[in-house]
Parts: structure tokens; C-alpha cells; sequence
């Protein structure tokens, strides 16, 4: 091709500015040889523009995919799109609740009982020691209810305990 090699550009600016101005002839007649200058020095001026660094048929391959993507964009070769909200419905199960009705007497903690016993010993702020308490007996403990093994760990451990240990 005479004065080439020809760029992208420099062949789709030719190509697509020789068809306008063929079918466009009878607009542009009457300026004489004005438009065809005009065509071959935009032909030259596309030889190695740059927009923010890309070639032009690069760039406007990249509009083009851009206004060719979904909204939402893409996710693995698809549209992505919102669901549709729907109501989140569950439940839940209480499970060994235990039964209104009498409260077990539970036995007091060791804490409880320590502090019971605790005698104050002098105070002297007041000058003359205090007079010492005796401790009141704590109430007798509820009967203990056997509890059985609750995890599968504790029921082996149950196990070899009655067997006498691992054979």
C-alpha cells in the first residue's frame, strides 16, 4: 500500500470516511476538493493517537463493552441481579425445660457456708472488741439426685470405672 504501513485506525477512518463521502457526494460538491483533504488529513492525524494511553480502537471497543454490561455487572460469565426479598420464617425448640412447680431446695455454696461461719474479729475504730457470734448450723442439704454420664466422654469414663480400667 503506498505510504503505509496503515494502523487500525488509519484503515477504519479511511474506509468509513470514503463510504460517508461517496454516498454524502451531492452535499459536498460544490466545496471542490475541501472534504477530500479534510478525509486524507484525518487519515494521517489517527496514526498513533493515544486516549489516556490506549489506541482508539482499543478505547472504543472498551465504551462499547462497557455499555454492552449488565447493570449489576457479572458473576462467573452471568448477569448478576438481586433476588427477589422474601420473608426469613423460622423457629426454635426448647428442649428438657423444666416443668413449673415446686423449686427444688438446693444446697448452699461453699462460699455461702464460709461466710456463715466467719466470726468478726475486734473492731478498733470502736475502742472495745466486738461481741463474737456463734455460727448457726446451715440447713440440711436437699438429697443429692444421681445425675448419669451426660457426654459420650463421661459415659466411658463410666464405663471404665466400673470395669476397673481399660483391658
Amino acid at each position: 500500500m503506498p505510504l503505509g504501513p496503515y494502523t487500525p485506525a488509519q484503515i477504519a477512518v479511511a474506509v468509513g470516511g470514503g463510504f460517508l463521502l461517496v454516498k454524502t457526494i451531492g452535499w459536498w460538491s460544490w466545496m471542490g476538493p475541501v472534504p477530500i483533504v479534510a478525509w486524507v488529513l484525518t487519515v494521517w492525524a489517527v496514526r498513533r493517537p493515544k486516549i489516556k494511553g490506549r489506541a482508539p480502537m482499543h478505547a472504543a471497543l472498551g465504551w462499547m463493552l462497557l455499555a454492552w454490561q449488565p447493570r449489576g455487572g457479572r458473576i462467573g460469565g452471568q448477569a448478576a441481579r438481586d433476588r427477589a426479598p422474601h420473608p426469613l420464617l423460622g423457629g426454635f425448640t426448647i428442649e428438657n425445660a423444666p416443668r413449673p412447680g415446686p423449686v427444688p431446695a438446693t444446697a448452699p455454696s461453699r462460699a455461702a457456708r464460709r461466710r456463715a461461719v466467719r466470726v468478726p474479729g475486734p473492731n478498733p475504730a470502736a475502742g472495745r472488741p466486738s461481741r463474737r457470734r456463734r455460727a448457726q448450723p446451715a440447713a440440711p442439704a436437699a438429697p443429692a439426685v444421681p445425675v448419669g454420664p451426660v457426654s459420650g466422654v463421661q459415659q466411658l469414663l463410666a464405663l471404665t470405672s466400673q470395669d476397673g480400667g481399660v483391658q
